[in-house]
């Protein structure tokens, strides 16, 4: 089973609940439904009874009609048995109604929990695990989940029958039922030794789905990289062999559920081998028992195994569900790692912003801010500039809540962040990030997405008051111009200003950029630096600085180098020092200087375009 079960790991998680706890989770999702599922059982008692009194009907009149074969007695017959067809119908409409119903109420239910606990996890979450894989469980398991509500629906119909069916056999010969009922254990027990390989290979089921989920999901979004390295080959390849072992693990899965039945038939079988074999005894000589009688009660026998089989055979289909449950569950239960000690409310939010001693760590073997302090003081505009992996985009991530740090406070207006509700905190920040995502959708839309109550005068305003509306124009139709999927009909330049006309819209006590280093033609430039200097006005801003202009207007730079501070001043004043920074200006700034580029008199500049 090795080779099978290959790159299917578990997340980190992912955990093992016992059956008894999984059967109270799952039966607290049905207890809002317990009414419906009353009626449910009703009904199901109901159909049991109409279609067990068939044959009790039909042997009954068969000797009625065996004394006195009149047309009255076969019509009333026929008209019993059709009745009993209809009522047996009616009450099976009834049942499969309601049950439809009560199951689709119970995966919407669960389908909201678990994405309303996904989507309320912390950053970290969605940088450790594919989305594809997590999406598989939000859609296919929850989805699955339905299974166990059908087959607690379809077992509770096989019991009713069985009762019903015991009965029945009981009123014909009581020690043929005793024998009988003595052999079933056997067929259950057989049933119940596949329970724990279908729990395996149901779960290892899963994983290849969500596994083939996340790739094709990944290739997708990264087509065009694909295409444009020629890759499409290697792409099909990674698909193909996730497919392939989905098809053995899938192969594996359906031979082990399935040789349930056999293996259960067989008991069912030997058993009523038995029994023909003892009945037959009973009717030599006179017995106990009748040749009528045993014939009646091998016909009974056979519609008693059927839902025995299913009885026997349903803990092990269970895990089919379970296995569906265990994993939606693991991924609602999944602790977070951001955690607030209270939920203050934040009516107000002045913009100071206090780091004393912060110790950072995303994985716990890398230290990103090692012992990092600073104060932002209101309405001030910070750049922070440094090297890749100096901790410039950390310093973002825990003002906004994004990810926990493990040491020390971070302070805003005095208090910690940490003691804050986070819903209302955030309600007063506003993040750009390097790459703007849009929805699909219009521009209109996805400017309003920063506050859906504002009306399309309020949206306008915050249109034009970046870069003065002049980027409007080249939009086919304005405002109501179709984003495309991810902004993709758009310019990094017009998904820049479309976010920028977001956050102001929002008119945050905080601004927060990662500004983007895509290359834009100078026009756009123009406009966004407008753009920026709109929306840092009376804000505090937190800029990461990748362009000379916003490093130029900032209050004050912060210089970082591997989580620490090592120089901060304006720009002129750290220029003069000759130090990190000044290297760092003539590594990434200079060239965007006008100094720099009338140093080359008559040549020709050659700016990129701001390519879709």
């Amino acid at each position: 089973m090795g080779f099978i079960l290959d790159g299917l790991e578990t997340e980190a998680y992912d955990r093992q609940y016992s059956d008894r706890e999984l059967l109270r989770r799952i039966a607290s999702y049905f207890r809002p439904y317990s009414k419906r599922m009353i009626l449910v059982a009703i009904m199901l008692t109901l159909n049991s009874l109409a279609g067990t009194a068939g044959p009790v009907l039909i042997a009954r009149a068969i000797d009625i009609i065996a004394e006195t074969p009149t047309t009255e007695a076969m019509l009333l017959l026929a008209g019993g048995i059709l009745l009993l067809g209809v009522f047996a119908w009616y009450f099976n409409y009834i049942r499969q109604l309601f049950s439809a119903r009560v199951i689709g109420n119970v995966v919407l239910q669960l389908r909201q929990d678990v994405f309303n606990a996904t989507i309320q996890h912390d950053l970290s979450f969605f940088d450790e695990h594919p989305s594809g894989k997590i999406v598989s469980r939000v859609t296919s398991d929850t989805q699955d989940f339905s299974e166990v509500a059908s087959l607690v629906m379809n077992l509770i119909s096989q019991v009713l029958l069985v009762g019903i069916l015991s009965v029945w056999l009981f009123s014909i010969n009581t020690w043929l039922t005793l024998l009988m009922l003595a052999i079933t254990p056997l067929a259950v027990v057989l049933a119940l030794s596949f329970r724990r390989v279908a729990r395996r290979v149901t779960q290892n089921a899963r994983r290849v789905t969500a596994k083939i989920n996340a790739q094709i999901q990944e290739s997708i979004s990264g087509i065009m990289v694909a295409k444009n390295f020629r890759q499409e080959p290697a792409i099909y390849a990674a698909f193909d062999a996730n497919n392939r072992q989905g098809y053995a693990v899938g192969l594996r899965r359906g031979l082990t559920l399935m040789a349930i039945f056999p293996v259960v038939g067989l008991a069912s079988g030997l058993s009523t081998a038995a029994l023909i074999y003892a009945g037959g005894l009973a009717t030599r000589g006179g017995g106990a028992v009748s040749p009528g009688e045993w014939y009646l009660f091998m016909q009974a026998v056979g519609f008693y195994w059927f839902p025995i089989l299913g009885i026997a055979s349903f803990w092990s289909q269970f895990q089919d569900g379970l296995s569906a449950a265990e994993r939606v569950f693991a991924l609602i239960d999944r602790e977070p790692r951001v955690t607030q000690t209270a939920a203050e409310p934040v009516p107000d939010v002045a913009g100071r912003i206090e780091f004393r001693h912060v110790h950072l760590t995303y994985t716990g073997k890398e230290i990103v801010l090692p012992d990092f302090s600073l104060v932002i003081e209101a309405g001030e505009t910070v750049a922070l500039v440094g090297h890749t992996g100096a901790g410039k985009s950390s310093i973002a991530r825990l003002v906004t809540r994004f990810y926990e740090f493990q040491g020390g406070q971070l302070l805003v207006d005095g208090r910690d962040i940490r003691c804050l509700d986070l819903d209302e905190y955030r309600r007063h920040i506003g993040l750009v990030p390097q790459e703007p995502f849009l929805f699909s959708g219009t521009i209109r839309d996805n400017i309003r997405y920063s506050r859906p109550e504002a009306g399309d005068a309020e949206v306008m305003e915050a249109a034009v008051q970046i870069g003065r509306g002049d980027w409007l124009e080249a939009l086919p139709a304005g405002l109501d111009t179709d984003v495309g999927e991810r902004g993709s009909n758009l310019s990094m330049g017009q998904r820049q200003l479309v976010a920028l006309a977001r956050v102001l819209l929002k008119d945050p006590a905080i601004f927060i950029l990662d500004e983007a280093t895509a290359s834009v033609d100078p026009f756009t430039e123009t406009q966004i630096q407008e753009g920026l200097e709109t929306i840092m006005r009376d804000r505090t801003a937190i800029v990461i600085a990748h362009r000379l202009s916003t490093v130029k207007n900032a209050d004050r730079t912060i210089v970082m180098d591997h989580g620490r501070i090592i120089e901060e001043g304006d720009h002129d004043t750290l220029l003069a020092r000759g130090g990190h920074y000044a290297e760092l200006y003539n590594t990434y700034f200079r060239h965007q200087s006008l100094e720099y580029i009338e140093s080359f008199p008559g040549r020709a500049i050659v700016v990129a375009p701001d390519s879709r």
